[in-house]
């Protein structure tokens, strides 16, 4: 008790109460003397080999306390007493303390040992061997462990790596000796071992992966040895960014390990209390290895991938499903369900295969199986979706629907329902529809059953077949509505609290789907049953709590400014929720205090040398509030109003919760919906008392906090939403952000840059790495599109400022240019985006923009003619905003210009679809040069090839500026532009009358009512002759429109 207490004292942490900071330690506040003579009795107590369990203790408290000394160099006779201790294999008891402490300090002397690197390889290579005390194996297992792990370079590793047949011999020499309570701890290291340092198993990784697998095969050892030998295995396989590829390398293991699995699902039985359950997730019957096969078929799916996989199944399966056991038909299909994450790309390609042997499965006499043929199609349906549903509807679900009439079996029933769920999510209206007669008749048969699961099942079913098909659910919203306002109502007693809660959520599906109109008199009751609800005190574990938050968003949704006036109900307990602190308990890794692991709503996870166990449900309240409070300002725009300054201190500081991405990403979401609410609430007159500098207040709340989040933000997906967020919150702000705000924005797009091009170059070092395979490429390729989505954002980030602060912006631009001039020679995304920016700063700088010109347009020039038709049809456009602001420095490029739009227009598949926007720009690029640098090119020819092209249709945006352009050259009877003898006369309607044929699509209502005009103007001043052969090479609906507009 004596060690336990000191070690306290020598590092004290906050009690659990937070607001109680840690008391000070107490090594600092001894005299030298006492210091001298705490650091000698701890050795001497050690040396004076105590009994085991005191042994342990004094060992933590010389670990804690070195800690603290090691850095300052402070207790020089420490490591000379370790290294003796740990080389006297006759004195078991301290060799196995040496080595425990040795561990457990070995990032604190890796660096320091470098020089005595052989001399602990020997150390360690003896105690491995020690000839009778596993302790002492295991303790130097653990040493070996760590060490390798704190060593700084590969080569320094590298010296350790003849030590791997001794380490991998401690494990076997226990398990030979029926150890395996000490078998389990070795196993425990190496997991430890294959997760962080993959890549020291690499040269024996055959010895290795070969001497787990049959200890995961050997059925005679305990569950646990062989989970942690199992374990091992996935873990190599998941270590994609220290070794990747590497078990891909080795088939004859990954299939090896696929069979054990496979077999260890079969450890289920038919325990009756699986039939007669209340809930879906009652699990009777599952044994140990059931559950463990079931989460590590999955991993392993997604670690290797469908290419490794699927070949193994498609050998297994249907051995497993021309077995006469029902279990191994019940293990088949959980197998499928498992692996259709990590295999959906090659799955898809056997599709019919699949979906047949699963449809078979819904013929099985046995329930448990046709239950698990439901979980695969539910499964398969959020894997495999959309195709699956595209592909087999027509099969999928009239088996579904029969599944649901299955009343001798009501999990077979309540799981249809359920699947029914899965299927609608992947599904558009029009494949739902011809079904849903079938579905929503038997879903209110199954709601009036008494089996709660069932009924529950059915509410989930029908809130999701009526989200999915919106409109068409109207038809039987008069049948479905008024069993879903029943149970609401009277399903009050605790035991059917989810049937309930699922009951708010299917109504206010269905609301949302059918409509204001239709719903607007039963969303009077219901909203009264909540608010009567939402005043009544309810257990903090009631699922109605959260499922209510959702319901009312939805009915706001549904409602728009109507749901204002019970704003004042909902806003409390959800303001509350967002609120709510994280349950979070933090004790030492190390530590014998465990945090309660036995209950399901904590996850712990170890972050150094720290556990940390949060409890999730409090996590996921949270997170759904935010959700909700986002979703309501978004709805209710300048409604919003009175609520802000309550939510954004709650929601700008959750920026940073690393505790849950969720949380997160509905703050992140939730701060444009704050600002444009602010905003428009003072531009309407909403806002009592209000002006201009509430606006500017809450953007100076939002946008630095925003921009210190991204700073620090470790997701690259959640950067790209940051960076999206913020340039919305920029957009909303315009001028009130101040030059310390434009700096910071600055700097910190410059940060993204450079973490981006890092996370981008240490994904090609692991191209480099010895197992790098195809299937890697495509995985890395997937993590670099993610890369340019972050860059994506950066643009539209940069094109903001830029047209907001225009000239005064181009200092900032001038600091990040060495950053995003290097992009044009990147990937085609990048170069298109660095494009776009330089295209916003001559568009927006004008004069200002020319000194940029010499670095920039070379690039536009040579990315005209690019294979990527983005970059293209960013080249072009810049090429037209360049012929418009750029006089005379453009006027020597205009030669080359007009080559490059040529090539573009002229191209045979120019008006494909890939291409046509490219092709529409170059097209709006060349009316520009005709207008700004008509004296520079020859008009005889260039301006009939550009009526030619007129008039453009794709991109409606140029459209409208091109057709404007040439009206205007009409309009000054511009003779180029006519031609001689007024020739180009016929094509000039022409293009009027298709471009008038589309109303407002490809022109404004003003350059509409001018070119009416000048139609008119052409009716009066032409011969009518004239007029009369032009209309007739019109097609006739044109020239019907024509005679309309002409005659009025």
């Amino acid at each position: 008790m004596a060690a336990v207490l000191l070690r306290k004292l020598l590092s004290p942490t906050a009690s659990s109460d937070s607001s109680a900071a840690a008391p000070p330690p107490l090594w600092p506040l001894l005299s030298p003397d006492g210091q001298a003579a705490l650091k000698a009795h701890l050795l001497a107590a050690l040396q004076s080999d105590p009994p085991k369990p005191i042994a342990k203790k004094v060992c933590d408290a010389i670990s804690e306390l070195a800690t603290l000394l090691l850095p300052e160099n402070t207790w020089a006779e420490l490591l000379p007493f370790l290294f003796r201790a740990a080389s006297t294999p006759e004195a078991p008891n301290p060799q196995e303390s040496a080595l425990l402490i040795f561990a457990r300090l070995a990032d604190y002397i890796a660096e320091s040992l470098l020089d005595h690197l052989m001399t602990i390889h020997n150390l360690l290579a003896s105690a491995l061997a020690h000839p009778t005390s596993p302790d002492v194996r295991i303790a130097a297992l653990s040493a070996a462990v760590n060490l390798v792990q704190c060593l700084p370079t590969n080569a320094d590793r590298d010296k350790m790596q003849d030590l791997l047949p001794a380490m991998m011999r401690a494990l076997t020499d226990c398990l030979n000796s029926s150890q395996e309570a000490s078998a389990q701890e070795a196993l425990e290291l190496l997991v430890e071992l294959a997760g962080a340092e993959p890549r020291f198993l690499r040269r024996q990784i055959a010895d290795v992966a070969g001497a787990m697998l049959q200890i995961a095969e050997a059925a005679q050892l305990e569950d646990g040895t062989r989970h942690l030998a199992v374990e091992f295995v996935i873990t190599l396989a998941e270590a994609r960014e220290r070794a990747p590829g590497m078990m891909r390398r080795l088939p004859q293991f990954v299939g090896r390990l696929f069979q054990v699995l496979m077999q260890m699902l079969l450890d289920v039985e038919d325990d009756p209390a699986w039939h007669t359950a209340e809930t879906e997730d009652e699990d009777a019957g599952e044994g140990n290895n059931y559950g463990v096969a079931q989460e590590c078929l999955d991993r392993l799916a997604i670690a290797i991938g469908g290419n490794a996989v699927v070949p193994i199944a498609s050998e297994l399966l249907p051995q497993y499903l021309s077995a006469p056991e029902w279990q191994k038909h019940h293990a088949a299909l959980i197998t499928l369900a498992q692996i259709a994450e990590g295999c959906a790309k090659v799955m898809l390609k056997n599709l019919e295969q699949v979906v047949s042997m699963i449809l078979n499965g819904f013929q099985h006499p046995h329930p448990r199986v046709r239950w698990a043929a439901i979980n695969a199609i539910g499964q398969l349906s959020t894997d495999l979706g959309p195709d699956l549903q595209v592909q087999y509807h027509q099969k999928v679900l009239p088996a579904l629907a029969n599944a649901m009439d299955d009343f001798q079996n009501p999990r077979v029933q309540a799981h249809a329902a359920s699947a029914i769920l899965n299927f609608s999510e992947n599904c558009t209206p029009e494949i739902l529809t011809p079904y849903l007669d079938g579905i929503v008749s038997k879903l209110l048969v199954l709601l009036q059953n008494g089996k709660q699961m069932v009924q529950e099942g059915a509410l989930t079913a029908l809130a999701s077949v009526a989200d999915s098909s919106q409109d068409h659910f109207k038809k039987y919203y008069d049948a479905v509505m008024p069993y879903l306002k029943a149970i609401l109502m009277n399903a009050t007693d605790k035991s059917n609290r989810m049937l309930r809660a699922k009951s708010m959520e299917c109504i206010s599906l269905v609301g949302m789907a059918v409509g204001k109109d239709k719903f607007r008199d039963d969303a009077k009751q219901v909203m009264e049953v909540l608010m009567a609800l939402q005043g009544t005190p309810m257990e903090t574990d009631d699922p109605i709590t959260s499922y209510m938050l959702q319901a009312w968003a939805r009915l706001c949704k549904c409602l728009g400014q109507d749901f204002l006036p019970y704003m004042h109900v909902v806003m409390p307990p959800l303001l509350q929720s967002a609120q709510l602190k994280p349950d979070v308990t933090i004790t030492s890794a190390e530590s014998d205090d465990e945090i309660e692991s036995d209950d399901d709503s904590i996850e712990t996870i170890t972050l150094g040398d720290k556990r940390i166990g949060i409890r999730t449900s409090v996590l996921e309240e949270k997170a759904t509030a935010c959700n909700m409070l986002c979703c309501y300002a978004d709805e209710l725009k300048e409604g919003f109003f009175p609520w802000i300054d309550q939510v954004a201190p709650t929601l700008v500081p959750l920026l940073k919760f690393y505790f849950h991405e969720e949380v997160r990403r509905a703050a992140v979401a939730a701060m444009p919906e704050l600002l444009r609410s602010a905003k428009l609430a003072v531009e309407k007159g909403q806002a009592p008392g209000r002006d201009e500098s509430y606006v500017k207040q809450l953007s100076d709340f939002i946008i630095p906090a925003l921009v210190e989040a991204l700073h620090k933000e470790p997701e690259t997906e959640m950067c790209s939403s940051m960076l999206d967020s913020l340039n919305e919150c920029m957009q909303l702000s315009g001028c009130l952000l101040d030059e310390n705000q434009v700096r910071a924005i600055s700097d910190e797009i410059k940060n993204v840059i450079i973490a981006s091009a890092t996370r981008k170059r240490d994904r090609s070092e692991r191209t480099k790495a010895e197992d790098f395979d195809a299937d890697e490429g495509e995985l890395l390729k997937e993590e670099n599109e993610q890369e340019e989505e972050v860059f994506d954002q950066v643009g539209e980030c940069l094109g903001t400022l830029i047209k907001t602060f225009k000239a005064s912006f181009l200092p900032f631009f001038d600091e990040l240019s060495v950053y995003v001039t290097p992009m044009l020679d990147k990937t085609a995304e990048e170069r298109r985006i660095a494009i776009c920016i330089f295209d916003d700063i001559a568009e927006q700088c004008r004069e200002s923009a020319l000194k940029y010109y010499d670095t920039y347009v070379p690039f536009l020039l040579e990315a005209s003619n690019d294979d990527n038709s983005d970059v293209r049809q960013a080249a072009v456009y810049g090429l037209g905003v360049c012929a418009e602001f750029g006089g005379l420095t453009f006027r020597p490029l205009v030669g080359e210009a007009l080559s490059k739009l040529n090539n573009v227009i002229r191209h045979p598949e120019a008006q494909h679809a890939d291409n046509i926007m490219a092709y529409d720009n170059a097209v709006s690029a060349l009316g520009k040069i005709c207008q700004f640098h008509r004296d520079g090119i020859d008009a005889a020819q260039v301006i009939p090839a550009w009526l030619g092209c007129l008039p453009i249709k794709d991109d409606k945006i140029e459209a409208k500026v091109v057709h404007d352009q040439l009206c205007s050259m009409v309009e000054r009877s511009d003779a180029q532009v006519l031609g001689p003898h007024s020739q180009y006369l016929p094509k000039i309607v022409s293009i009027f009358a298709e471009v008038l044929c589309n109303g407002k699509e490809l022109a404004t209502d003003e350059t509409t009512t001018r070119m009416i005009s000048v139609l008119k103007r052409f009716q009066q001043t032409l011969p009518p002759d004239f007029l009369a052969s032009t209309f007739s090479t019109l097609q006739p609906q044109q020239q019907l429109m024509l005679q309309s507009i002409l005659s009025t």
